[in-house]
């Protein structure tokens, strides 16, 4: 048994020695450690104030660059690698100054992160503050690693530039957790309690996940490299001798006999037993969030991996015609996967339409390659036809005979939308009906045709029909005009997000651009958007799949945000519409109540059109 202490005190001593670490040096990173504990360090607690400052600011806005800013300040990690010293040397005293520093600069932190939310005008939930409300397994692995290379850094003599410290800080990523915290304890007093005990319920699993790992990892590097010589005890009880707040403990440890009992804090192994234990509990909610990234991850996958091997098909095999000239290209393609069967919903421009044989060859084709049925694969393929080249180049001059000049057609038009704006705008429609747009067309060799477009929950009876066409006409002065009504549903699509996903698949841009379309061509129309979560999923995912439906509108439709307006259900069965700004940051301030009936928890997003 001694040998092998022998052996074990031989190896740590001889690590150190290659890392060049001595005596000294184990002297005086101990005492570094120590004072960094200190509760009296004023520069200290004005880096943990401008550090959480920093961080909430840049949460708020969402910039990476900011929030980078405020880890590489990293005050926290002074602290935490006192808690990790204390447990490696079973020194109480420092213990105990670690624990004290560690709360108190957490309560700081929360605290001032509070009043900065309080008092910003906008309160989303961004990105970067969802990103932190669900650590998986790979965040504690990332905080164990980076806590070991931390305190190497921290343990071995300064030479030359020190490279490693600030890529711990940005790794570990400290602050940002600790404000997220403040941000959601900020909303669950202000907007809404559900929501914020959520998000900060996240951003403290991911905080604490990085304080038990980093503080078990510098545990176990301070214990290799035998960082608690007898020659650096003594040393270190001089300077305990000369600190208040050691003296201080001192003292309380000997007044009462029930504290003095604790001095001792059990022996290595149970210390390191206690360090797994906790790093174990962490496991049980980390290891939920990464089997949900990983089944996330799988269906990604999948889905790229079908998408590619339609592509190639048709590229390979339809795209060009039998004299290899080019016949088509991809615009669109998306793939569902329901029940067992694919459906390949593909667009494409095209010269030349292709068969029904054609279609089927291309079914069967992908079938084989997928090993799958050919009865449960389907395609929706949509043609945009094109000019050929051959259209294009027998383009013929058209010369015109001298005519007449007749009215321009800005004054026959204008006396024509005069006329129908007189017989139209206060045209009688059901009561579930609303006006939308209406138009007029002729021509030489047949009567004026009246499109008349409403908005409507349900289309018109054949009766009501028939009573708007005949006013319609009475109106115009027009017997035989044709009146064709058209109807818009004001329920017109829904898409559904994947579990804990803020990006809408792929598969719904078709509907998205559909709604785009729409909205886009009738500038009167508003949409709508009732936004369900399933039990399990954040509450904040519902303002994250807003903005993503609402950017796409925009940057694909040029939809202003003022037109887009979420609607999130209650336990009232009341939907709260609050318009977005163009910034989809600030919401509006006069909320526009409304009932819809409450919806099933299926992560569905229902799209409805408002005037």
């Amino acid at each position: 048994m001694k040998n092998t202490t022998d052996r074990w005190q031989h190896t740590r001593d001889w690590l150190a020695g290659q890392m060049g670490v001595d005596e000294q040096r184990k002297t005086e990173v101990y005492l570094e450690i120590a004072q960094s504990a200190t509760l009296k360090d004023a520069t200290y607690w004005l880096q943990i104030i401008f550090s959480a400052g920093i961080a909430t600011i840049g949460l708020a806005l969402s910039s990476p660059a900011v929030i980078i800013g405020a880890m590489l300040i990293s005050p926290l990690m002074g602290p935490i690698l006192s808690l990790g010293l204390s447990l490696a040397a079973g020194d109480f005293i420092l213990l105990v100054r670690a624990i004290a520093n560690l709360a108190l600069s957490c309560a700081v932190a929360i605290s001032f992160a509070m009043l900065l939310i309080f008092s910003l005008p906008f309160k989303e939930a961004t990105s970067e503050i969802l990103a932190r409300t669900t650590p998986n397994t790979l965040d504690l692995g990332v905080a164990l690693f980076s806590g070991a290379i931390g305190t190497i850094a921290t343990c071995r003599p300064v030479k030359g530039v020190i490279t490693s410290i600030p890529g711990v800080s940005i790794a570990v990523a400290l602050m940002p957790p600790l404000c997220v915290v403040g941000y959601g304890v900020g909303i669950a007093f202000s907007l809404n309690f559900a929501d914020g005990l959520q998000i900060s319920r996240g951003g403290g699993l991911l905080f604490l996940t990085n304080l038990v790992a980093i503080a078990f990892a510098s545990t176990l590097v301070f214990l290799a490299l035998h960082i608690d010589t007898d020659k650096v005890r003594e040393r270190v009880k001089l300077w305990e001798a000369t600190n208040l707040e050691s003296n201080f403990l001192q003292e309380l440890l000997g007044r009462y006999p029930v504290l003095k009992k604790l001095r001792p804090i059990g022996s290595l192994p149970g210390r390191l037993f206690v360090g797994l234990l906790a790093i174990m509990a962490l496991l049980i909610p980390l290891s939920n969030s990464f089997v949900r990234l990983s089944e996330e991850v799988s269906q990604k996958q999948q889905q790229n991996m079908l998408r590619r091997t339609a592509t190639n098909i048709w590229q390979n095999n339809f795209s060009n015609s039998s004299n290899d000239q080019p016949r088509s290209s991809i615009e669109r393609l998306s793939i569902t996967e329901q029940n067992q069967s694919i459906i390949v919903r593909l667009s494409i421009f095209t010269s030349r339409l292709y068969s029904s044989e054609e279609r089927d060859q291309y079914v069967q084709e992908l079938a084989r390659k997928l090993n799958r049925d050919p009865q449960k694969v389907q395609l929706l393929l949509t043609e945009i036809p094109t000019a050929s080249n051959e259209i294009l180049t027998k383009k013929e001059e058209t010369i015109l005979p001298a005519q007449v000049k007749p009215p321009s057609i800005g004054e026959l038009q204008e006396e024509v939308l005069q006329t129908l704006d007189l017989a139209i705008s206060n045209l009688s429609l059901p009561p579930n009906a609303k006006l939308l747009d209406y138009a007029m067309t002729t021509g030489r060799s047949k009567s004026a045709q009246i499109t008349i477009t409403y908005l409507s929950d349900r289309p018109m009876s054949e009766d009501a029909k028939l009573l708007v066409i005949n006013d319609v006409q009475r109106r115009m002065d027009i017997s035989n005009a044709e009146v064709s009504l058209e109807h818009i549903n004001q329920a017109i699509a829904e898409i559904t997000f994947a579990e804990n996903a803020l990006t809408f698949p792929e598969d719904f841009n078709a509907q998205l651009d559909q709604t785009g379309g729409l909205l886009q061509k009738y500038p009167d129309l508003n949409l709508m958007l009732s936004i369900n979560l399933r039990a399990l999923e954040n509450k904040a995912l519902r303002r994250g799949r807003f903005q993503a439906i609402a950017s796409y509108l925009q940057s694909k439709w040029q939809i202003e945000s003022s037109r887009v307006t979420l609607s999130p259900i209650s336990s009232s069965n009341k939907i709260i519409s609050s318009a977005i700004s163009d910034n989809l940051s600030d919401v509006n301030n006069n909320p526009v109540e409304t009932t819809l009936p409450t919806l099933p928890q299926d992560g569905k997003v229902i799209f409805q059109f408002k005037m």
